[in-house]
């Protein structure tokens, strides 16, 4: 416990690379715009520096597709996805932007109005080099970003939104060849063009990697099959994976898998699921609550069926800890990454307390496992479910004070829905807890 030695999430520097490179686009486009005289020519180069950042954003929001385990294991999956999201908007908006402000700019070039816009920008297609292509990158981008609208987004199978959204690729492959052809940045600076060929060539072969060879790479070599499927509580099973040599994926507890399952009807599914037990050589195990059509086929899988599997992917693992003292925090199946740590962290007797959030008792799943780890090692076990008129239970600043008054010497990890997460944080850092010391993934249930 003494060489405790906590593993620092990249995000600062990668924040200050991506600005970098940002205020390097900004330069390209300044360096290459000797006057700014009239309002037409305010227009265009409006419409050039917002094109160079969409162009700039769009590699970006490639690359954290692209699953590299620096962002994914270093950084954290769920803040990568906030971040993919969030570079998605920005890049709509530029490109939105920029679609409007070029051919607003041209039209006026040619002595027509803001009306003229639309016709103009059919004209710019027939005439113009690789326009076609970012027309229908461009419509591409806009359908991906309208069925990723939150209440959409909600309604739409999960299956159908995920391989929608890998049209992403399609959208800026065919988007990128307009930027070369009729930029007049990379027209006049050759060395621009060069980098910009390197940013992008980058980028796909690290999304090649990482998404195609190397998950083809894992699977070959560890041949993963469905042993058993076991029922925990009612709506909750664990699926008990066999292979070859698992210990060799670099899996550690807290993390998770991309999980398809070659079986009829679910070949084209791929959902994410945490370890819900500390990986051994030839078993991993998944612990899954039946919230949607994928999760509740689970109960059905056959032993001998095989498995596809991505990963390992996520943050959450003892190497953010700081402490000697761990509480963990999980709600609803939450509970199973923190299940994996609280066997798995390093501790004396009284460092490890679980508190787990549940809305009754019968769906306080592993619960034996949990009380008998707990039992084993000397840890602290509480639990937290609503009454029997239907009340939630107080988790605020005072009840952790209360439970631990030493709350504020601990690392926290923290796992649960989107709601339940947020409120534990604001409690947490109520108690004292500093925001560096919460670790914390979130997800939909």
């Amino acid at each position: 416990m003494r060489r405790i030695r906590p593993r620092r999430s990249p995000a600062v520097p990668l924040l200050l690379a991506v600005w970098a490179g940002a205020a390097g686009v900004i330069w390209l486009w300044w360096s290459n715009t000797p006057s700014i005289a009239d309002d037409n020519s305010k227009i265009l180069n409006a419409g050039r520096i917002t094109g160079l950042l969409a162009g700039y954003l769009m590699a970006l929001v490639v690359l954290q597709m692209a699953r590299v385990p620096a962002l994914e294991r270093r950084v954290g999956s769920d803040r990568v996805a906030r971040w993919h999201a969030m570079s998605g908007r920005y890049t709509l908006c530029l490109v939105l932007a920029h679609l409007v402000l070029i051919m607003y700019g041209y039209a006026l070039q040619a002595g027509n109005g803001f009306g003229a816009i639309v016709q103009q920008t059919v004209d710019s297609v027939q005439q113009l080099p690789d326009m076609g292509k970012a027309a229908i990158g461009t419509g591409l981008l806009l359908f991906i970003g309208f069925i990723s609208i939150g209440a959409l987004r909600r309604r739409i199978p999960y299956d159908l939104w995920y391989h929608v959204h890998l049209l992403t690729y399609a959208a800026v492959f065919l988007t990128f060849w307009h930027q070369i052809s009729t930029g007049n940045d990379f027209a006049v600076e050759p060395t621009a063009k060069t980098v910009w060929y390197g940013l992008y060539g980058s980028v796909t072969a690290l999304a090649l990697w990482y998404r195609v060879l190397v998950p083809v790479r894992l699977n070959l070599r560890h041949r993963m099959r469905v042993e058993a499927v076991i029922e925990e509580t009612p709506g909750i099973v664990s699926v008990l994976i066999s292979g070859r040599k698992l210990h060799r994926m670099g899996a550690e507890a807290g993390q998770f898998f991309r999980w398809r399952f070659l079986a009829p009807g679910m070949r084209l599914s791929s959902h994410p699921y945490s370890l819900s037990a500390a990986p051994r050589p030839t078993m991993l195990r998944i612990t899954v609550k039946a919230i949607g059509d994928h999760s509740a086929a689970l109960r059905d899988l056959e032993p001998g069926t095989r498995v596809w599997a991505e990963g390992p992917y996520g943050a959450l693992t003892a190497a953010r800890r700081s402490r000697g003292k761990v509480l963990l925090v999980a709600g609803g199946v939450g509970i199973t990454p923190m299940r994996a740590l609280f066997e798995t962290l390093p501790g004396a007797s009284g460092d490890l307390t679980l508190l787990y959030r549940a809305n009754s008792t019968q769906d306080l799943a592993l619960w034996d496992e949990l009380a008998g780890i707990a039992e084993e090692r000397g840890a602290r076990l509480m639990y937290a479910v609503n009454s029997p008129d239907g009340e939630r239970p107080d988790i605020s600043a005072e009840t952790l004070r209360r439970k631990l008054p030493d709350i504020d010497s601990h690392d926290v990890f923290l796992c649960g829905p989107p709601g339940f997460a947020q409120q534990v944080y604001e409690a947490l850092r109520g108690a004292g807890v500093p925001a560096r010391r919460i670790h914390h993934e979130s997800f939909e249930m």
